[in-house]
């Protein structure tokens, strides 16, 4: 997955993923990192948003990573996100 980052690439601790093995670029950790985690709650200002761009993130990442179950994948890009209560 490309993200458009100019021509000097991404800032060092942006915390970017680097395919084909979806790791962190700026720490190496599975990605999103928990830096990233944190970044992206606060950049995105609703869960819909941010879950659309995730489960963008997702596919592309589910390409690359076809030896890790669907079910680890989802955990891993949006199942942290935080619930928030069901309007009735």
């Amino acid at each position: 997955m490309t993200g458009g980052a100019g021509a000097s690439g991404p800032v060092s601790d942006d915390h970017a993923p680097e395919p084909p093995g979806w790791s962190c670029g700026s720490c190496g950790e599975d990605w999103p990192c928990a830096m990233k985690r944190s970044r992206l709650l606060q950049e995105y200002g609703d869960r819909a948003t941010l879950s659309v761009y995730l489960g963008s993130c997702l596919a592309a990442a589910s390409e690359d990573l076809r030896n890790v179950s669907v079910t680890s994948l989802q955990d891993r890009f949006i199942g942290w996100l935080p619930r928030g209560p069901r309007n009735a």
